[in-house]
């Protein structure tokens, strides 16, 4: 009797779990099923489209040719006979041409650094990008959800952002930001800072604006390690659309593939690199140190380490691999040289910041490229100078000129900067682009490319 009571009890028991664990299943399984689409779709990265960009074209009237600007540095007085010819020395082989442009207000003598003369060179570069950007697509300011501006000297109050959302009328709940300080990697950074907004907020406009102001960054002394400065930097900016917005893509030119940032801004000799100071009279400026190209080296190396399993094929990292592993076991007998990943295999343009020709040099060494592969930064820097942060996006312009980027080729913009930074953006095309449609090259494109000496008869 104990026992059929037992397998009674043991039966019934079964069937109350029978009858009851599909129902708890059930109570578990649908609220467990609504957190992991919630989790899919929160977490599922959105794409970032690249409307359209425009870059500012200075007016002919103020280009500035090497012996207008050895003449003017004569007549104005700031400078000894010797940092007059240093300057000049440096300009004649900066490959920088008589096309790049200086704002009025170092044209003037003696030049005016004030504020509100660099506050007019800042709204007459920006004003100008903007417009000519948002007219051409039919933007209303009112549309624009997020705002970041970058120019690494100027730095008023109230901020360029504000400046821009006075002059366009933006809504009042813009997400704005303004950079400064970041020097000529500032505008990958932007671009990097409007991806983080776009992730967060669906249907979103962004709008980034890039630029350096040369008016208070002038430097009056005499060191030469901050006379560098006067001679390579020209008056340019951007203005670049993003959007999140799907509907976005089929009116796009490019789709944000990957961006790494890199800071090695904790090593002494990397944060010293470029560094703005005074010197022993008082003269505030940049200076650009001698370890400037090997330190930018050393980011390059870090940049293109984290970027590479993104872009490269299998058959690159593991070529790549194999010879550090080689290194490190033959190190004790021989040196083996690390092999360099053959970055064309997966990018098919390269815009590397015109920073200098010996920047541009360095690159093209170290990512074994040919003279194709760096013309748009030769050019750029020819044409327009050392633009800073906006550089890349000339290069870039040029590269749509010469109609040499097709449907799903991919772009890699290269910016280095102070900190020491390097930052590194990828960009698929996604449309048939029209290498007729106007920007800043259009007026000149058929003469380029132009044989850049090694020192300009002037």
């Amino acid at each position: 009797m104990v026992v059929a009571a037992e397998n009674t009890c043991l039966t019934d028991s079964t069937n109350v779990i029978d009858r009851y664990l599909p129902f708890a299943y059930s109570q578990l399984l649908v609220p467990l099923g609504l957190f992991l689409i919630l989790y899919f779709f929160s977490s599922k990265s959105r794409s970032i489209y690249l409307i359209d960009f425009s870059c500012y074209l200075p007016p002919a009237h103020l280009r500035v040719s090497t012996a207008k600007f050895i003449e003017h540095f004569e007549i104005c007085g700031f400078h000894e006979r010797e940092a007059i010819d240093f300057q000049a020395k440096v300009g004649e082989r900066s490959g920088i041409g008589s096309e790049a442009c200086l704002p009025l207000s170092v044209h003037e003598i003696p030049p005016d650094k004030s504020l509100s003369r660099s506050r007019e060179e800042t709204e007459t570069i920006l004003f100008s990008v903007v417009e000519d950007l948002l007219s051409k697509h039919s933007v209303n300011p009112k549309n624009i959800d997020i705002l970041v501006t970058n120019c690494s000297i100027f730095c008023p109050t109230p901020s360029i952002a504000a400046m821009i959302i006075n002059k366009f009328g933006l809504r009042s709940n813009v997400k704005s930001v303004s950079l400064s300080g970041m020097g000529c990697s500032a505008g990958l950074v932007a671009v990097g800072l409007a991806k983080d907004l776009l992730r967060v907020h669906r249907n979103s406009l962004a709008l980034v604006l890039s630029m350096e102001a040369v008016t208070p960054s002038g430097y009056r002394g005499q060191n030469k390690s901050m006379l560098l400065a006067n001679a390579l930097f020209r008056m340019g900016g951007v203005a670049v659309l993003l959007s999140n917005k799907k509907q976005d893509k089929l009116k796009a030119k490019y789709k944000l593939r990957y961006l790494v940032r890199t800071h090695m801004g904790s090593d002494n000799q990397s944060y010293q690199s470029v560094f703005q100071q005074s010197d022993d009279a008082g003269e505030v400026g940049v200076s650009l140190s001698r370890s400037l190209l090997h330190v930018a080296g050393h980011a390059l190396k870090k940049n293109i380490t984290e970027l590479g399993p993104y872009v490269l094929p299998i058959s690159e990292q593991l070529l790549y691999g194999w010879s550090i592993i080689r290194s490190k076991i033959c190190s004790s007998i021989m040196k083996k040289e690390i092999y360099i990943p053959n970055f064309k295999k997966a990018l098919e343009h390269f815009c590397i910041h015109a920073g200098g020709r010996a920047v541009i040099d360095a690159v093209e060494e170290r990512l074994r490229l040919n003279k194709e592969d760096v013309e748009a930064s030769r050019m750029t820097l020819h044409r327009f100078g050392n633009t800073s942060s906006s550089s890349v996006w000339y290069e870039l312009s040029y590269l749509e000129a010469k109609g040499r980027i097709k449907k799903r080729d991919r772009v890699w913009q290269i910016a280095f900067g102070s900190g020491f930074k390097c930052n590194s953006a990828v960009w698929e095309c996604i449309s048939e682009l029209d290498s007729s449609t106007s920007n800043a090259w259009s007026d000149d494109i058929h003469l380029y490319p132009v044989m850049i000496p090694d020192v300009a008869d002037h």
